[in-house]
């Protein structure tokens, strides 16, 4: 009699403790079948320059935001701008310019944040050249990459009225740095800590920062395109917002952000390097939140998407500015 009580307490306490394992879990599954599948391309492959993405999809910040998501890695070959047009990629960083020539040939695209609202981007002299103002560029041979990197100088060069030897660039400072060329193309986050890093003191520099040259074109934003911000208007918003939350958490956490990046370019098996990772988030917080400057993070400033657009029109790049409103999803996700 009593081994046969003892039998049903042992299996009434088995069945209310699944009944509890069951309540408790239930709406974990549910939260985890409730996650909408989502594919991002940065411009590059993992490095510190998007360390905000990186460290939201390693804390889970876009799961809080119901997104799983999954990076796909950037670069030379992986062109973000096609990913996204082609439909191989729900949602990808493209400098501003891009974004405007896409939209212009007609690919459907919107703006979701603008997460660097200035530019970066360098020109570089050795003093030692003779190479102390833009005049002085005039005939020299100049280091340019390809893509939306030539619409800066280029810009710059119809300022100053320059008419300069341009030679392709590869993704490194090499020629540069051995004399082959006497002006270099070169990101302050990046390029230019790779000079300063070879042996270059400042001082030995001429260095241009574009926009302090009226050139102020501002790169990294976030894009969709038209279909998928109306399809699932939560969905774009809520990327949007777990990825400048992962900047914050970067910015405010940044040795385990760099520990994050690094881990994830091990993986991908790239050099890393914690000093100019770290230069790199450094600069990126700068640039993403500029100290002095009005304005919350990620916002698209009409000022300067026309102002962009007035240089692209200039060079021949588009033939007209896109409308500001449709550009930034305003009609179509009530942005």
């Amino acid at each position: 009699m009593n081994r046969g009580v003892t039998t049903v307490t042992r299996v009434s306490v088995l069945l209310v403790s699944l009944l509890i394992l069951i309540v408790v879990t239930s709406p974990a599954m549910a939260a985890e079948r409730l996650l909408k599948k989502a594919t991002f391309i940065p411009l590059w492959s993992p490095q510190a320059q998007f360390a905000g993405y990186y460290t939201a999809l390693d804390k889970g910040i876009y799961r809080q935001h119901g997104i799983d998501l999954t990076i796909i890695s950037g670069g030379p070959n992986y062109p973000s701008a096609r990913f996204l047009a082609d439909g191989k990629a729900d949602f990808a960083a493209l400098w501003l310019t891009t974004a405007m020539q896409e939209r212009g040939a007609g690919v459907a695209l919107v703006n979701l944040a603008q997460v660097v609202q200035h530019s970066s981007m360098l020109l570089v002299a050795k003093k030692s050249s003779g190479i102390t103002t833009p005049a002085a560029m005039q005939g020299k041979k100049v280091g340019l990459w390809g893509g939306p990197f030539v619409i800066p100088p280029h810009a710059f060069f119809k300022k100053y009225g320059l008419q300069v030897r341009e030679v392709p660039q590869a993704y490194t400072v090499n020629l540069f740095l051995r004399g082959g060329i006497d002006v270099t193309s070169a990101m302050w986050y990046n390029e230019y800590h790779t000079i300063l890093n070879a042996g270059l003191d400042p001082d030995e520099l001429s260095v241009f920062l574009l926009k302090d040259h009226g050139i102020n074109l501002p790169e990294d934003g976030l894009y969709a395109l038209e279909k998928t911000v109306r399809n699932d208007p939560t969905l774009a918003r809520e990327f949007a917002r777990a990825s400048l939350e992962g900047w914050e958490y970067a910015f405010a956490h940044p040795e385990e952000a760099l520990d994050i990046v690094i881990n994830y370019m091990r993986q991908a098996k790239l050099p890393a390097n914690r000093m100019h990772q770290k230069w790199m988030l450094e600069r990126m917080r700068d640039l993403i939140i500029p100290r002095g400057v009005a304005g919350g993070i990620g916002v698209l400033k009409q000022a300067d998407y026309e102002a962009t657009g007035q240089i692209l029109l200039k060079d021949g790049v588009i033939s007209r500015l896109p409308d500001f409103k449709a550009f930034t999803g305003v009609s179509d996700a009530g942005q």
